[in-house]
């Protein structure tokens, strides 16, 4: 497993977005995600409203060694209507990730960059906040092994239902063999 230093987040960019989309069409990516145009659209959005400085999203591409491989995105909890988060303070943040390049599943990278991004982003938030659906359940797993902690289960936004898992400051980095 690489030095956590290995991991950097680079700002999306426009020029991404071939790439994104073709992370978006892989099954394990779209099992959970949108319809890659209709996210790619969501990006545009939140993308021309932080060109703005009015976008409340922060959009990442995680490489490993200057290779990109993922994406990360984190943005404040309560900005939008999402009931699950009601109970967590002021400027608490949310995030949301998929790991796009599938020659890197099974290898503990999830875990590895998450663990880095969150404690970066609690090193100046609240609290910092995950919501995987509870039959993704190799997503609990990397969150969990990335330092999240159940705190429990509450219908989102939409209704449908969510772990809500909030990233524990304390928690060491994953092992190397995790």
């Amino acid at each position: 497993m690489p030095d956590k230093g290995a991991y950097a987040f680079v700002p999306l960019s426009r020029a991404d977005y071939p790439m994104m989309r073709g992370w978006l069409a892989q099954p394990h990516v779209r099992a959970w995600w949108g319809d890659p145009e209709d996210e790619i659209a969501l990006i545009e959005a939140d993308m021309d409203g932080h060109l703005a400085g009015t976008g409340p999203t922060d959009m990442r591409i995680v490489t490993l060694d200057g290779a990109p491989f993922a994406y990360v995105q984190d943005y404040p909890a309560h900005h939008w209507p999402m009931p699950h988060y009601a109970g967590f303070p002021p400027g608490t943040r949310a995030m949301d990730t998929f790991l796009g390049d599938p020659a890197h599943h099974g290898r503990g990278h999830a875990a590895h960059y998450l663990h880095q991004r969150a404690a970066d982003l609690r090193a100046r938030h609240p609290a910092v906040v995950i919501d995987p659906s509870p039959a993704n359940e190799r997503a609990v797993r990397a969150y969990r092994r990335a330092g999240f902690r159940d705190r429990f289960t509450a219908p989102c936004e939409d209704g449908d239902p969510v772990i809500v898992m909030e990233f524990d400051a304390a928690a060491p980095a994953p092992s190397a063999s995790t």
